[in-house]
């Protein structure tokens, strides 16, 4: 073989190694994570700051208007919880404004470790990745949580008034859209593994049983209420998410297998 047919070989070598031909040693691993973790708190830092700018327009709004349509009276029981509470709104809402930033220092911090074919699905992943959490979230704030709401307003006897600590009203709707949020990722993160080969659609269908348990005790947390109405409000688009997972991990392990198989076929 000739000197350079060998380089030509040495190449396509580096080219289908993970890191692009650099390996990176621990030192520079933790230098990476670094500056991603950096970077993702400049993101949540611009986000809280422009949310502290509107926080009158998002508190009055948005966030308080379910409690005003079921007629909930909110009670601040603590010195300055306002301001504690308008401080955790702006941390809540700048993570939200940020979230495809987030999402992109997170695969670009695993980039070095995928191959060259792998890494071009980066982009998309995150653009899409994005609007799953803000549709979970979405869901949640126009779906699970006025029906909740509405259960709390109509449930129990009329002579129990219910007035709830504002507090606590706060940290369930921001931990119902957060917890909904994640749970929309499901189908992204279905294709990201099974394009990688980690994850396969028929190891989805065999334990579909596990995945209904699964999916039932985290509706179970998520809406907190106790009811089996508004448990089967995210329960039901959990179980339709786990379908279309299973469509999409069929779609990124066949082009797993494609690519596996011209990997192979040029050694």
């Amino acid at each position: 073989m000739s000197d350079d047919e060998t380089r030509a070989d040495e190449t396509r070598e580096d080219d289908d190694a993970p890191t692009g031909g650099k390996e990176m040693g621990f030192l520079d691993h933790l230098e990476e994570l670094r500056w991603r973790l950096i970077y993702a708190m400049l993101g949540i830092v611009v986000g809280s700051v422009v949310i502290w700018v509107f926080r009158d327009f998002v508190m009055d709004g948005f966030l308080l208007k379910p409690a005003r349509d079921n007629h909930l009276v909110l009670q601040n029981l603590r010195p300055f919880g306002q301001i504690f509470l308008y401080m955790q709104v702006a941390l809540f809402g700048g993570v939200l404004l940020s979230i495809p930033n987030l999402l992109l220092q997170v695969w670009l911090f695993v980039a070095p470790g995928l191959y060259p074919h792998e890494r071009k699905y980066i982009r998309w992943i995150v653009v899409y990745s994005s609007f799953c959490f803000i549709a979970g979230v979405a869901f949640a704030y126009f779906v699970i949580i006025p029906n909740a709401f509405d259960f709390l307003a109509t449930f129990g006897t009329t002579q129990i008034e219910n007035n709830i600590a504002v507090d606590e009203y706060f940290n369930f709707l921001l931990n119902t859209m957060l917890g909904a949020g994640l749970v929309f990722e499901l189908p992204m993160v279905s294709f990201f593994l099974s394009r990688i080969g980690m994850l396969t659609p028929r190891f989805m269908r065999k334990y579909w049983r596990h995945a209904v348990v699964i999916i039932l005790i985290v509706a179970s947390f998520i809406t907190p209420t106790g009811d089996p109405y508004n448990l089967l409000i995210l329960a039901i688009p959990m179980l339709g998410l786990y379908e279309i997972s299973i469509w999409l991990a069929k779609i990124g392990y066949s082009k797993h297998r494609k690519s596996a198989a011209e990997r192979a076929a040029g050694t």
